[in-house]
C-alpha cells in the first residue's frame, strides 16, 4: 500500500489549492453565477465543504466534532467557507488516515481509500472549474498568476 504520509500530503496540496483560489477572489465576487445559472461561487465552495460533511457522517461520523454544514444564506460568508473548507479538509484527512491504518478500506465506498482520494480530488477538482468559469462569465475573471498557480502542486 501506499506510504500514509505521501498519501495525506497529496490531500493537503490538493485542499490548499481550493484555499488558494478561495483567497484569491473579491468577497463579492461569491454570489457570481454562471451564463447557465446554477450554484454561485460561494454556494460551488459550500458543495465541496457539504459533501464531505456527508462522507464525514457515512463513514466516520466521529470525526465531524463541530463541523456544520453551510447553508445555502451563508454562501456569501468568505471566512466562514474558509474556515469551514480548512476544518472539513482536516476531518477527511483523518478519515483518509482511518482508511490506510484499517486495510485500505473506506465504510461505504468500493474499490478502496486509493481510489477514494482519486474520487474527492476529481469531485472537488471539477468544482473548482465551474467556479473558474462562473467567475469569467460574471465579470470577475481569476487572475492568470493564480490560474497557472493552481496547477503549481510543488510549491502549494
Amino acid at each position: 500500500m501506499v506510504e500514509e504520509n505521501l498519501f495525506l500530503e497529496t490531500w493537503d496540496i490538493h485542499n490548499r489549492v481550493n484555499i488558494y483560489l478561495l483567497d484569491s477572489i473579491p468577497g463579492e465576487s461569491l454570489t457570481a453565477v454562471s451564463a447557465s445559472r446554477g450554484r454561485t461561487v460561494g454556494e460551488q465552495f459550500a458543495h465541496i465543504h457539504n459533501v464531505r460533511l456527508l462522507w464525514l457522517k457515512q463513514a466516520a461520523p466521529d470525526l465531524i466534532g463541530k463541523l456544520l454544514k453551510v447553508e445555502k444564506d451563508a454562501a456569501s460568508d468568505k471566512k466562514l467557507l474558509l474556515t469551514s473548507i480548512k476544518d472539513s479538509a482536516k476531518a477527511i484527512s483523518g478519515l483518509l488516515s482511518k482508511g490506510i491504518q484499517s486495510g485500505g478500506k473506506v465504510k461505504g465506498f468500493k474499490p478502496h481509500v486509493v481510489a477514494y482520494l482519486g474520487y474527492l480530488i476529481s469531485h472537488e477538482s471539477h468544482h473548482r472549474g465551474q467556479i473558474v468559469l462562473s467567475l469569467k462569465q460574471a465579470g470577475y475573471p481569476v487572475d492568470k498568476k493564480v490560474l497557472f498557480g493552481m496547477w503549481e502542486w510543488g510549491i502549494r
